[in-house]
């Protein structure tokens, strides 16, 4: 496990970070209705991590889009951090968006012109965060995911392992309540795989954020809190 080398994000008050209810999602394909989502009832509180698994195509990505307020649901409600979103405008739901979630993905989208540094550096002054701040807050957060000598190296001169590393550090930077994850480990070999876990996992317990975690991987899947997966269009506990 790892332990803190620097200033993580303050744990989050009590209260849930994501709740999701009676949450419904219909795609039409011409004269064909498919009805993904179903009235998913779901709750987690901060420094939870949950993994969700689920075959492709049951609806995970779908999910983890409305949970993070990149797609509205035909009905139900989202709350994060106990703001209701279901009545924001986009303006609205973009700050809450980039004050309150953090994205990983299986491809860590790292731009490749900057620094790990500077990538991390790039949500906090979109947020305000002056220069200098961001770049204290950026080396912080590389030195407590022990890239620290690695900062001033772009993507393309970082393993697969690091790239992912410096994207949790990135979601991570404007301290948010959720942080969601599509497979971020399912392009990295099993020990990096691992590594990339225990780094998240030290980050979670430390700061406090709740981490949604889709994966494939029952092994990681069965060292977080509780599993859930999706059947029917509907969420519920899973024994992997």
């Amino acid at each position: 496990m790892m332990t803190a080398a620097a200033t993580v994000p303050a744990p989050h008050p009590d209260g849930h970070a994501l709740a999701l209810s009676g949450v419904v999602r219909t795609f039409h394909e011409g004269d064909r209705e498919l009805q993904v989502l179903r009235g998913v009832d779901f709750a987690m509180n901060p420094g939870e991590m949950v993994a969700l698994v689920a075959p492709s195509g049951t609806g995970k990505s779908t999910l983890l889009q409305i949970a993070g307020l990149l797609e509205r649901p035909d009905d139900g409600e989202v709350l994060i951090g106990g703001l209701d979103c279901g009545d924001m405008d986009d303006a609205e739901r973009t700050m809450v968006r980039r004050d309150q979630v953090g994205f990983v993905y299986q491809f860590h989208h790292l731009l490749p012109e900057f620094t790990a540094q500077e990538n991390i550096m790039l949500p906090q002054m979109i947020a305000g965060l002056p220069k200098r701040e961001a770049a204290a807050r950026a080396m912080e957060l590389l030195d407590y995911m022990r890239l620290g000598p690695r900062a001033r190296h772009r993507p393309s001169e970082l393993s697969g392992g690091e790239q992912q590393r410096v994207a949790i550090a990135r979601a991570v930077a404007n301290a948010p309540r959720l942080l969601l994850l599509d497979e971020p480990t399912g392009n990295l070999d099993p020990e990096t795989a691992d590594y990339v876990f225990e780094a998240l996992y030290a980050l979670v317990r430390a700061s406090g954020v709740a981490a949604l975690f889709a994966t494939h991987n029952m092994e990681l899947a069965r060292r977080m809190n509780r599993c859930v997966t999706l059947r029917g269009g509907l969420l519920e506990p899973y024994e992997p």
